[in-house]
């Protein structure tokens, strides 16, 4: 059994990515975490992946802050009604219109469309992203790993994970010369490695401390995938 870790999808194409899961030889016996942010910008808006992950038993979504987005703009599924418009408030409308401004209305448009013809589809998504949990920790071939969507906001290395805010796991961008544990690898994406210099454009970035695996795809190019087992990277 392998364990990999994929990043920020955006709405990259199912087909595609599985052709990169072929790269690595991926199979029933391995595991894959996506971490986060599969929504948004391209594409369908990442609906039929996030379909296909929900099937796939050896495949688990920890949320990004795309997900966190719709999730707080998930009043637009129910049913409208002249009391459920007096109930929006300016949180709602605000937390809509920031889901919007991020790239959210490629997702929106899909989720209505399955929206007509299956609602609990709908009800099963986002139950399924506010099941996801914020962080997962464990241990790969005598490794370490921390794995979240963007880092570790106020990052203290005598904090528990439970600690910290949903904010710090899914906002946080953190500078190249931010450390983090010394005795865990940290892995996460939220900030395309591009920021780090055009020469790390649409490749993993690493620090001593952490490794940052989100190449962009937000932007059309593609993600990639690390195995934990050896620190391998696959690209397509």
């Amino acid at each position: 059994m392998s364990v990999y870790a994929t990043s920020d999808l955006h709405g990259f194409p199912t087909e595609r990515f599985r052709e990169l899961l072929k790269k690595c030889r991926f199979s029933d016996s391995d595991f894959l975490f996506v971490l986060g942010d599969v929504i948004d910008r391209n594409g369908d808006g990442g609906v039929d992946f996030l379909r296909w992950m929900m099937l796939e038993p050896n495949i688990e979504l920890i949320r990004g802050n795309h997900e966190k987005m719709m999730l707080d703009s998930s009043f637009v599924f129910e049913a409208v009604t002249e009391e459920s418009v007096d109930r929006l408030s300016a949180y709602k409308m605000e937390s809509l219109s920031l889901w919007m401004a991020n790239g959210g209305g490629v997702t929106l448009r899909s989720l209505d469309k399955v929206m007509r013809s299956s609602p609990e589809t709908v009800e099963a998504i986002l139950d399924y992203c506010r099941e996801a949990p914020l962080y997962e920790s464990l241990t790969v071939e005598g490794r370490e790993f921390v794995l979240v969507h963007a880092g570790l906001g106020g990052f203290a290395p005598e904090r528990e994970l439970s600690d910290y805010s949903e904010d710090e796991l899914l906002w946080t961008r953190p500078a190249p010369e931010d450390s983090y544990f010394e005795d865990r690898i940290t892995v996460f994406g939220h900030t395309p490695t591009v920021f780090f210099g055009e020469e790390n454009k649409r490749r993993a970035f690493r620090t001593p401390t952490w490794i940052n695996i989100d190449t962009g795809a937000a932007a059309g190019w593609e993600p990639m995938i690390l195995r934990l087992d050896d620190l391998k990277e696959f690209y397509l």
